[in-house]
């Protein structure tokens, strides 16, 4: 594929050629690695035909996955008024893209080197990460950003909106993402960023985790079902999906009670494992949610079944009784017509 580089003077770039030959994937190292911005106006136009098609489509995107404030104007982030987003829907952004193993692996690269290509014959373009949290450091230097548990993911920084980053960090199966915004440097000149992504990490680790409330095929509770037989009619309600929850250590997780809520009018005959209800934590402004199952067949009780036949006999005798008497009725107002008709011509005869 050939490229058509888009210099940006005073941002970073990689040196990409005019009319140089590059795959996708070396684009998106070079992007996501040293925040390269020729590399996502060439991507962009790629993918979209233009910057602003792109950019329309970044927006689908960001409202689709549940972003609430985020408007682009272009594929690289150069400052725009009319180009915004907040922490809340940056960290949504990196969830999601933290999802994707190409992304992932990408972003959580120290070091890339472009190869040597049509329009650039050396290979002498290498490139280091702009996150200073995943450049393994064993130093003591008060400058050593290092953090052991990150995953990665994005610097930014505009003249505008200052230090800027989305961070991720994984550690006993829990992994946790940290948006700044408009950071500087400290007094003794330490990038404010990278000092505030490990403290909230820090923060985080310590006093949170993840504790299993409901197992997977858990037996909620018991219900009655109507119309059931005696043996099945104490149905168990059943959690479909493990529920686990981001509580803080000290949590009693007794103390957290959960909206159940089943199907109005439960009756037999049900199939186990039928979605009967639903459970629902609320913490936090987070929701977690699970369908209920029943935990086995409900069979229809044959006293009702009884009742059932009884009443349709009844009713089937009641109208059969009512037809007998209907047609009963209709031979007799035909006897008393035949009778009046012979009576009528008698006495005119007799006459």
């Amino acid at each position: 594929m050939k490229l058509f580089s888009q210099y940006l003077f005073g941002y970073t770039n990689a040196n990409i050629q005019v009319g140089e030959e590059l795959t996708i994937n070396q684009l998106l190292h070079v992007l996501l690695i040293n925040s390269a911005n020729e590399a996502a106006n060439i991507l962009a136009e790629h993918i979209a035909g233009s910057i602003e098609s792109f950019a329309t489509m970044m927006n689908t995107k960001a409202e689709e996955i549940g972003c609430l404030n985020t408007h682009f104007v272009n594929a690289n982030g150069v400052h725009d008024e009319k180009h915004y987003s907040t922490a809340y829907d940056l960290a949504i952004m990196g969830q999601y893209a933290m999802k994707n193993e190409t992304f992932r692996e990408i972003v959580g690269t120290t070091f890339y080197t472009l190869p040597a290509t049509n329009k650039y014959p050396s290979n002498d373009r290498v490139f280091g990460t702009t996150n200073e949290l995943i450049k393994k450091d064993t130093s003591d230097k008060v400058d050593n950003y290092y953090y052991e548990y990150t995953t990665g993911a994005k610097t930014g920084y505009t003249n505008a909106a200052k230090n800027c980053i989305v961070a991720t960090a994984k550690k006993d199966d829990i992994e946790y993402i940290v948006v700044i915004l408009g950071a500087s440097t400290t007094e003794n000149g330490l990038s404010a960023r990278y000092l505030d992504c490990k403290t909230l990490f820090n923060y985080a680790f310590e006093n949170y985790t993840v504790k299993t409330i409901n197992e997977k095929a858990s037996i909620l509770k018991k219900t009655k079902i109507a119309k059931a037989n005696g043996a099945t009619k104490h149905l168990n309600v059943v959690v479909e999906d493990e529920i686990s929850l981001l509580l803080k250590k000290d949590t009693n997780i007794n103390s957290i009670t959960p909206n159940v809520e089943l199907n109005s009018n439960l009756e037999a005959p049900i199939a186990e494992n039928t979605v009967i209800g639903k459970i629902t934590y609320e913490i936090d402004g987070n929701t977690y949610t699970s369908n209920l199952l029943a935990g086995s067949n409900v069979i229809e009780s044959n006293a009702f079944n009884t009742f059932l036949t009884i009443t349709s006999i009844i009713l089937v005798l009641f109208l059969l009784f009512k037809l007998l008497k209907s047609n009963n009725n209709k031979k007799k107002k035909k006897k008393r017509k035949k009778s009046r008709n012979y009576s009528s011509k008698s006495n005119y005869l007799y006459w």
